[in-house]
């Protein structure tokens, strides 16, 4: 693989000009006790910036200013609604290119990718702009003398908490369905990836959003959760984060008759039949794989090749691992960037050690790359047995760890086996085949013969312990309203 060196004075410069701050009803502003987060530039290791860090006073703010939006905006005509959302997503798709290079700066994705990531959520935002046109009711027929109607309302205020993997796209999933169904919302995005998220918040105030229908905070995980959750204003709680954290506040939430979206964590395995292309399905599943250096809830993860073609993909695999471009992410020919922090590598390094351990074979990778910043080979393991670690710790990080089966059904249950259940992939040129694997998979999201990522038309969720509810598409929209149901007796 080639390896580009970071240029962190340029990195700096551009990074000097970005907005960090809290946005609560409508203003910028710091925290109310002055205390910041330091942001961290990952391919370096440098502090680039800092962001405020808000405290119980401006968690309060941000909750009374939606709470008085709220019913502006629930009774403004959705024309009005989406002409401001239409000009929101005019704007960010005009602001892409500045918005990418922030993110690729401060999260580590190459600058390609970044904007891609910011062109695609401006079609998510774009969306939603229409959907809230397309809220309709229904009429029920009944007796003469009454009307049956359903409406569709919109929650209340609504508490979101997003994670740093896709700075754009996680906190714009649930900031344009709210907003489009009419919600006010305080979220708490990740002070590791500040500038993008403050890009947005930007995007929807050019726009004309009215002040306090949307308010951004950074703040320490656990109490700015448990924060959001107990406030009397939150009717609705949105998170998308790793299992663990996901239960416990689905538990808090529980336990006030709140209801919740939780997008959690998976272990995507990737089975590839006897009959597929292994050409085509590594460099399906490569592109997949690689993106993000892996730091994707659908990331394919555990690979299931049947054991005749076994050889052919994981050659194919190791080529493709060795053909990319690590380093410097604002670098045109670089194609896969750093880990988000030294956490993340570290995480990633003793993955690898406790697979060799349990008799895996390093194909290709399998070392941190240089001193300087969060940077890891791509990883190939192959002959990996059931009791690593990889197999069942989702790895969020650059590991292909490839098993092989003879057996199909086999394949199926141990894929099954964990309880993860957001992603599955298949790869068969078999209609049977891919029938088998369809009703076999339990997983929220399953692609057949690719590794499709979310898509702003049709919904994202998990099963087990992957989520609950769905983000995208109409339900996605759905999730942020109640359903009314009105008798009127007419005579």
């Amino acid at each position: 693989m080639t390896i580009v060196t970071e240029n962190s004075t340029a990195a700096a410069e551009i990074y000097a000009s970005a907005r960090l701050g809290l946005y609560i009803d409508g203003q910028w502003r710091d925290g109310a006790d002055g205390r910041t987060f330091d942001v961290l530039n990952p391919a370096t290791g440098e502090v680039i910036g800092q962001v405020p860090r808000a405290e119980a006073r401006d968690l309060d703010d941000a909750l009374a200013a939606a709470e008085r939006a709220f019913p502006l905006w629930r009774d403004t005509s959705a024309f009005d609604k989406s002409r401001i959302l239409m000009k929101a997503t005019a704007l960010l798709r005009e602001r892409a290119g500045e918005i990418g290079r922030l993110m690729a700066i401060e999260q580590g994705k190459p600058l390609k990718d970044a904007v891609t990531e910011v062109q695609r959520v401006s079609g998510t935002l774009e969306w939603c702009a229409q959907e809230t046109r397309r809220l309709y009711g229904r009429i029920i027929p009944t007796d003469i003398d009454t009307q049956l109607t359903v409406r569709y309302e919109p929650v209340g205020v609504v508490g979101a908490i997003v994670p740093w993997n896709f700075p754009a796209g996680s906190p714009m999933r649930k900031m344009s369905a709210a907003i489009a169904a009419g919600c006010a919302l305080v979220i708490k995005a990740s002070q590791e990836v500040p500038a993008t998220v403050c890009a947005l918040a930007e995007v929807f105030h050019d726009a004309g959003l009215p002040a306090g229908v949307l308010n951004l905070v950074f703040g320490r995980g656990a109490e700015t959760a448990e924060h959001l959750i107990d406030a009397p204003q939150t009717r609705l709680i949105a998170f998308t984060g790793s299992v663990p954290v996901g239960k416990q506040l689905n538990a808090r939430a529980g336990a006030l008759m709140k209801p919740t979206i939780m997008e959690l964590g998976g272990h995507a395995p990737v089975i590839v039949a006897a009959d597929a292309d292994p050409l085509q399905a590594a460099r399906r599943a490569s592109g997949a794989k690689w993106a993000n250096a892996g730091q994707v809830c659908t990331s394919p993860s555990r690979f299931f090749v049947h054991e005749s073609i076994a050889a052919e993909f994981t050659a194919e695999m190791v080529r493709l691992a060795e053909a990319l471009v690590v380093g410097d992410p604002l670098d045109d020919d670089v194609t896969m960037g750093p880990l988000i922090n030294a956490k993340r590598v570290e995480a990633t390094e003793h993955l690898v050690r406790d697979a060799v351990a349990h008799g895996a074979t390093v194909a290709t990778g399998g070392e941190r790359i240089g001193e300087t910043g969060c940077f890891y080979a791509p990883t190939v393991l192959t002959d990996v047995p059931l009791d690593a670690e990889v197999m069942s710790e989702e790895p969020f990080g650059p590991i292909a760890p490839i098993t092989t089966f003879t057996d199909l059904d086999e394949a199926i249950r141990i894929a099954n086996s964990l309880p993860f259940g957001l992603a599955a992939y298949a790869f068969t040129e078999s209609a049977a085949t891919a029938d088998v694997l369809v009703r076999g998979f339990e997983a929220g999201i399953l692609s057949i013969n690719h590794c499709g990522g979310s898509v702003t038309e049709a919904p994202s969720g998990g099963v087990k312990d992957s989520g609950i509810g769905r983000e995208s598409g109409p339900e996605g929209v759905q999730a942020y309203l109640v359903t009314k149901r009105i008798s009127h007796k007419l005579r």
